[in-house]
């Protein structure tokens, strides 16, 4: 039977998240020791061979048009160019020092058109194309365009994405559509459905692109059963860079795929690739020995953006916009009408979860709200800070500009009720709206009032912040435009600066 955390209100899980610690003192030295001697040697034979995998993709792409890629599979001598090039890079990740071990048999393209591969959680990942004879993969367009990766790419003849293009998503399912069932001999398509990495505890909902075919498809599991896990590239964890040189230091690491027995869809699987690529999930997660949770890509990209602006329970928000919405909360635009309404709490800052139920107008004794109260209630000590709930659930429920966001926050913060904002309050909203240390706000705050006032209004701050360079990006309507710090701290310079 299907396992799934969101069925549990006790489990919180968030698949986006990576902690790497190395384990004693004994994994640092050792990682330091190959530092210097293991990884010049792995590097430059990795570049060689790169090298000349990027001549091989050259020599196979003369005299071929991006059109003619398109259009029909390589044929003749360029067959053994992709042959080649698959040795190569098995080659690169043996230098790498990864092992990778192979379970079960991969099907032709006859048997299944399309490889489904989860989880998705490095760009370590990649290297299944050369166990799996170099597949078409979908591909971003920028990612071809690039003078050394491009080649190999294109070589490929990948399915690209468009992201310009407002029909790039219609497009690339219709040309999965048309590879898939094409009579010519095109590459097996390879697709990681859950569409962004995870740290592998559990199966993402996975995208139905690779399952609008309707064909056959051959699931793949992804396992890394290493004691130091130095691969896992989420959202929320260690870099790129930091990971692949922790890699490339470690003696020897495990990469394990395991091709699953096809899977071929009955009639209702056909006309629903939701339905089809939920139960392609499920198979694929009782394999794994992993649970299936519904969390999405745009999931990834909330949680992302929550944990920018250092909103409160970031980690958790996307599981409370699903809670909201199974308490039809979002529909009815709840959270809104209490702000709007100008509602003051008697103590806004400890709310308890009868007082909770009665502001959105729920029963406290439903599982759920106690659920969505207790992501709240960080030490069990029965009450929360509704002003937290109120700005986290708000600024999420849609996109909005860092001003309007600002201005929320005032609207929220306001205990007096007349638009005035003390210093402690201002301090909380740029906190959590723009990640801003509490000295640097305290810092703004007192040049916005240097007469010593004990409270500002919104207008007194954006007044001061159109003055303000650093500030600039608030005023701008898009919303996925990067805040005005880096890494909590505000850029100094004569207008907002440190307090020394």
């Amino acid at each position: 039977m299907e396992k799934s955390v969101m069925s549990n209100p006790e489990v919180i899980l968030n698949p986006f998240v990576h902690h790497l610690e190395l384990e004693s003192t004994y994994e640092k030295l050792k990682t330091a020791f190959f530092t210097v001697i293991l990884l010049p040697v792995r590097i430059t034979i990795i570049c060689l061979l790169l090298i000349t995998g990027w001549l091989l993709a050259s020599v196979g792409l003369w005299g071929l048009a991006e059109e003619d890629l398109r259009e029909k599979p390589l044929t003749g001598w360029r067959r053994t160019i992709r042959l080649l090039l698959c040795t190569l890079g098995r080659f690169v990740y043996a230098a790498a020092g990864m092992e990778i071990i192979i379970k079960g048999k991969q099907a032709s393209r006859s048997e299944a058109p399309v490889l489904v591969c989860a989880p998705h959680s490095t760009f370590i990942d990649g290297g299944i194309v050369y166990i799996t004879g170099l597949p078409t993969c979908i591909v971003r367009r920028e990612s071809g365009n690039d003078s050394y990766i491009g080649k190999l790419i294109n070589f490929s003849q990948p399915i690209y994405v468009w992201r310009d293009d407002p029909d790039s998503r219609h497009n690339t399912i219709k040309e999965i559509i048309k590879r898939a069932k094409s009579d010519l001999d095109w590459p097996q398509i390879l697709i990681f459905p859950e569409g962004t990495c995870t740290n592998r505890s559990c199966l993402i909902t996975f995208k139905p692109g690779a399952f609008y075919p309707g064909v056959p498809v051959q699931p793949v599991c992804i396992r890394y059963p290493n004691k130091l896990d130095t691969v896992t590239w989420t959202w929320e964890g260690p870099s790129a860079l930091k990971l692949l040189w922790l890699t490339l230091t470690q003696v020897h690491s495990y990469c394990e795929i395991e091709f699953l027995p096809v899977y071929r869809p009955n009639e209702e699987e056909k006309r629903d690739p939701k339905l089809y690529a939920n139960n392609v999930r499920r198979v694929m997660a009782k394999a794994l020995g992993v649970p299936t949770v519904d969390y999405t890509y745009d999931d990834c990209r909330l949680m992302a953006r929550a944990k920018e602006m250092n909103l409160p329970c970031a980690s958790s928000i996307a599981e409370i916009r699903k809670i909201r919405q199974r308490l039809q909360l979002i529909d009815a635009h709840i959270e809104e009408k209490i702000i709007n309404s100008q509602l003051i709490c008697k103590d806004c800052s400890r709310v308890t979860l009868t007082e909770f139920s009665n502001y959105l107008n729920v029963f406290p004794s439903d599982p759920l709200v106690m659920q969505l109260f207790k992501l709240y209630d960080k030490n069990a000590s029965g009450v929360i800070d509704f002003r937290e709930y109120l700005l986290g659930t708000v600024v999420t429920s849609k996109e909005r500009s860092l001003l309007e966001i600002i201005q929320l926050g005032f609207k929220i913060y306001d205990s007096s009720g007349v638009g005035k904002i003390s210093l402690h309050e201002f301090v909380t909203i740029l906190n959590h709206t723009l990640a801003v240390t509490s000295e640097q706000s305290e810092f703004i705050f007192k040049q916005i009032v240097p007469d010593n006032a004990i409270y500002i209004t919104f207008d007194n701050f954006v007044s001061f912040a159109k003055e303000c360079p650093e500030f600039s990006n608030i005023f701008v309507t898009c919303n996925s435009s990067k805040n005005c710090q880096k890494n909590g701290n505000v850029h100094e310079n004569n207008c907002v600066k440190k307090n020394e």
